[in-house]
């Protein structure tokens, strides 16, 4: 679906972000959600800082995107915002009780057992990089991705999908694994590639990634150049 400024639902996205964070800031799995179940939606833009502002803190406390706004309703955090989707419209929650059970537990799953050591790894190659902890912590929690990346294709095994049909819990798993996609970690476990690859090949979410990268049309803040060249600096150091 287009994405439509006269919508019901607002959510909120930044009009610039680096390079390597563009396809991944949290608001695509909430385009995703809307565009499985073919809501429009509208889009207000925030350019670097506003998220901070009190405003913008008003919605979400913690100064991030997205947020959902829907008449009196507002949420913040992709997990409960994408949840919220499936229970509001059909398309990503299966009718059935177990099923949605299912699809709730590897929403969680993604969230709170994948997430965070995938984070971790951000955190070490990225943004504390140059920090002495960083080289040696890597080994570490390579390890523990690769424990759970194993046991999440033990678990999905020869299936198309975890829990049964695509829902809400095989978008937050994909979510969350594109996140180290082409770093060799994914790849090293044929079926999760190919999982990750078959969500991504749907339209809605291809849809919502057009539209997540057309609306990075801002400027970077001050200062980003020089901590980028920085950044590129340390990194080869490290290397």
């Amino acid at each position: 679906m287009p994405v439509d400024p006269e919508a019901a639902i607002t959510i909120t996205a930044y009009d610039w972000v680096p390079d390597f964070a563009q396809g991944q800031v949290r608001d695509l799995r909430v385009r995703w959600a809307l565009e499985e179940t073919g809501q429009n939606y509208a889009v207000r833009y925030l350019s670097q800082g506003q998220q901070k502002e009190a405003a913008h803190r008003a919605l979400q406390p913690f100064g991030q995107v997205p947020t959902y706004e829907e008449g009196d309703l507002t949420l913040f955090e992709s997990g409960a915002i994408v949840w919220h989707i499936a229970e509001r419209f059909p398309g990503l929650r299966p009718t059935e009780p177990a099923g949605q059970s299912l699809s709730l537990e590897w929403l969680f799953a993604a969230l709170n057992t994948l997430e965070p050591p995938i984070m971790d790894r951000a955190q070490m190659t990225i943004f504390e990089v140059a920090e002495p902890w960083a080289k040696p912590r890597l080994p570490g929690v390579d390890e523990r991705i690769n424990e759970r990346l194993q046991e999440a294709s033990d678990r999905l095994g020869t299936a198309e999908w975890f829990g049964g049909g695509f829902s809400a819990g095989d978008l937050m798993m994909v979510s969350v694994l594109r996140i180290i996609e082409d770093e060799g970690l994914v790849e090293a476990f044929p079926n999760l590639a190919d999982y990750v690859a078959r969500a991504t090949e749907r339209p809605a979410f291809q849809q919502a990634l057009t539209d997540q990268l057309a609306g990075f049309t801002g400027n970077p803040p001050p200062g980003f150049d020089e901590w980028m060249a920085e950044l590129k600096r340390k990194q080869g150091e490290l290397a």
